[in-house]
């Protein structure tokens, strides 16, 4: 290759190519590394403080256009996150998303342009039912982005566990994914129905989705 058209900056990330592969062969991947523990106890930590300042509000379904608020849903509450006015630790959980998304448009040319997070908080008792990410009026979600901000020492039987409906030829199997803290689950938005089990002891996360134009 002519050395004017090689790209000498870029270097094979070994955690991104198996999030990759595990996309391409399962349409998800599970990670248990991608935040280290102290970055897990930080984003924990402003999720509980912002909470604490009462700026949470009901989750909704549908999106912006066509959002309504349906108790027997769905029964979170979150807080969109603003990247332009990001506290530190944000800026933190930033960086490696953009990081993530860069890695993603170069090497498979998913044209990722836009993305939304959110502090998600399920309280005792409350779920969100079978559902798919996508709308019908819009149908920019890519992949989906669940980062777990759970206690260290979570257990199976706290509940609100993620179960992803898969097609295995023709045949729909559940996965279930256990929330323990600093796992990350990414799944196609327009193909992978899910939803969260009920919580028996309160669950915090960050969501979000990777948009196309």
């Amino acid at each position: 290759m002519n050395p004017i058209f090689q790209d000498i900056a870029f270097e094979e990330n070994p955690l991104y190519e198996t999030i990759i592969n595990d996309i391409v062969s399962q349409k998800y991947a599970i990670v248990e590394n991608f935040f280290d523990e102290k970055e897990v106890q930080l984003l924990r930590q402003s999720l509980i403080d912002k909470h604490k300042e009462d700026a949470f509000k009901k989750a909704a379904i549908g999106n912006k256009l066509n959002a309504t608020i349906v108790k027997t849903i769905r029964g979170d509450v979150i807080l969109w996150m603003d990247e332009s006015n990001a506290n530190t630790t944000e800026k933190l959980f930033f960086d490696k998303i953009n990081n993530l998304v860069s890695y993603l448009n170069r090497t498979c040319f998913l044209g990722i342009l836009h993305k939304e997070f959110h502090y998600a908080l399920y309280p005792k008792g409350t779920f969100y039912k079978r559902h798919i990410d996508t709308f019908q009026n819009d149908d920019r979600r890519k992949l989906s982005f669940v980062c777990y901000l759970n206690e260290s020492g979570w257990l199976p039987e706290n509940g609100g566990e993620l179960v992803l409906y898969l097609d295995d030829n023709g045949k729909e199997i559940e996965k279930i994914i256990y929330p323990f803290p600093g796992r990350v689950v990414i799944f196609k938005s327009q193909i992978i129905e899910h939803e969260v089990k009920p919580v028996k002891t309160e669950r915090l996360s960050i969501t979000g989705w990777l948009k196309t134009r």
